[in-house]
């Protein structure tokens, strides 16, 4: 079980990950399922620590992305725009802390991340409309909510405390224009955070379990599976390969790779 190979990894705590903030980052995710998750633990415990808050290792997630009503930032993602933004805000259930977060990717491939802690999403509130104003290319005034999600996460730090892989799993959409819900059933998402190139033992074990770097916008991603209005010309590789990972009963060797 998840919860066992979890227990046998040594853990770290928030204060000594203090660290390995990586607010100015390279981002490489990866999509495989549960059962090959449970693979790379193996390979992985002894390499990496295990976040741990209060004795949980796999904690909820709570997300809200906020959107233009005319999907400003899914549609320049979806086009392949350099400089693309996110907003969301995003509470840590197990810490019972909240954020709202702004994502700017640039040209060369970076992820930026600013973010303030908060207690609630009301875009009234004056220093959210300050801070929004201060690093969105949109105006305040035409964001709303667009799209709910939650999941599980396992936050893994490698020894030298340079990188950080989160592992997302029991993903779940809401789309709040739409009403619909999508549940992604075996569906994981493993994301390898880090400064610039520095060597990352995951690598190689992801090699060797053909799991192979695959992009996927949890905000993006979930829009288009909720909501069939949607533009979805660069995104239509990854949903047939999403999909076919929600048809699969059993793990099948080098699916996504």
């Amino acid at each position: 079980m998840l919860k066992d190979l979890l227990n046998e990894m040594q853990p770290i705590t928030l204060a000594e990950m203090s660290g390995v903030k990586l607010m100015n980052r390279t981002d490489t995710k990866f999509v495989t399922t549960v059962p090959r998750l449970m693979e790379l633990l193996r390979l992985a415990r002894q390499d990496y620590y295990v976040q741990d808050i209060d004795g949980e290792r796999n904690m909820l997630y709570d997300t809200t992305y906020f959107d233009t009503l005319d999907y400003a930032m899914y549609r320049e993602h979806q086009c392949g725009h350099t400089g693309r933004q996110k907003l969301r805000f995003r509470t840590y259930v197990s810490s019972h802390l909240q954020f709202m977060e702004i994502k700017t990717k640039n040209n060369h491939g970076r992820t930026k991340k600013k973010r303030i802690e908060v207690s609630d999403m009301d875009l009234a509130d004056p220093l959210k409309r300050q801070f929004i104003g201060e690093r969105l290319h949109f105006s305040v005034d035409t964001l709303q909510p667009h799209m709910h999600n939650y999941f599980r996460r396992v936050t893994l730090v490698n020894r030298q405390k340079t990188e950080r892989l989160t592992i997302d799993t029991a993903l779940q959409f809401n789309n709040v224009l739409t009403g619909v819900k999508r549940d992604m059933g075996p569906l994981v998402i493993v994301e390898l955070k880090r400064d610039g190139l520095v060597f990352s033992p995951v690598l190689e074990m992801l090699r060797q379990l053909h799991i192979h770097p695959h992009g996927f916008s949890k905000y993006c991603m979930g829009a288009a599976l909720t909501n069939d209005q949607l533009p979805v010309n660069r995104f239509k590789q990854k949903l047939r390969d999403v999909e076919k990972i929600l048809g699969v009963s059993s793990p099948t060797p080098g699916v996504l790779g």
